[in-house]
């Protein structure tokens, strides 16, 4: 089993939908497209063709691709085409073989839910792939997998260089994928950047200092919203994903 949670789905692993010749554009071009901006299939050295070939693959009801993302400490950052029929979409987590339970970052499709990740964590993760589980363990790709699931108003002064690095890496020149870069970055269709903050004590802890590095949102449509990522896991545990997202120590 691929991951567990989803019962009786057509799971199937879709790293190798990588090699189509459309894969990058059918991923990324609707998150950048505005009325002031419109990417085409072209810059990514495609077709029209190939773009629609790879959403068919991408959206195919009979066999729902699951992209694997290993990082630190067992971790795996997920990202699912949840193919239903009339209502597709696309879900980001995180699973560990310890957890009784997903730790849901993001969902696309019928019931938007985001953001799921910091820049902090997403740049993390990208760098930290644990190469000994199967998935994808191309930093470039990494990023730009899990980059739907972003949201962060605090961004760095080199996310787009970074971002721009990663889309050339898909055979991108150079100057379209600066400008692709910052038309990714600058203006989510689905939700607004939000802060992203350590948890502090609640009212309702009891005076219990909470899990130390597990960032909490302020975007109410977050399922990282005032929550712990992954509920029900042991400080241990949290702890282990804290270091694992690169969130704590901070020093």
């Amino acid at each position: 089993m691929l991951t567990e949670g989803f019962v009786n789905a057509p799971i199937v692993a879709g790293e190798e939908l990588q090699g189509l010749p459309g894969f990058w554009a059918a991923h990324l071009m609707w998150l950048s497209e505005t009325k002031e901006y419109d990417p085409v299939p072209e810059w990514f050295g495609v077709d029209g063709a190939d773009a629609d070939a790879a959403f068919d693959a991408l959206t195919d009801e009979d066999r729902w691709p699951l992209f694997r993302i290993p990082f630190g400490g067992g971790h795996t950052a997920n990202v699912l085409g949840v193919n239903i029929p009339d209502d597709p979409g696309t879900e980001y987590f995180i699973t560990h073989p310890d957890w009784g339970r997903h730790g849901r970052l993001a969902g696309l499709g019928g019931h938007d839910a985001g953001p799921g990740l910091s820049w902090r964590e997403l740049h993390h993760i990208a760098r930290t792939p644990d190469l000994s589980a199967p998935g994808i363990h191309s930093e470039h790709a990494r990023l730009l997998l899990l980059l739907p699931a972003l949201g962060d108003r605090d961004l760095p002064a080199d996310a787009v260089d970074t971002v721009g690095d990663a889309l050339t890496s898909t055979g991108l020149p150079a100057a379209k994928a600066r400008s692709l870069a910052e038309a990714l970055l600058a203006d989510h269709p689905l939700w607004e950047p939000a802060a992203w903050e350590p948890a502090s004590a609640s009212p309702l802890s009891g005076g219990r200092e909470p899990f130390q590095g597990i960032l909490h949102c302020d975007e109410p449509l977050s399922p990282r919203f005032g929550t712990h990522l992954a509920r029900g896991i042991t400080r241990e545990q949290s702890d282990r994903l804290a270091h694992a997202l690169g969130t704590w120590p901070t020093t």
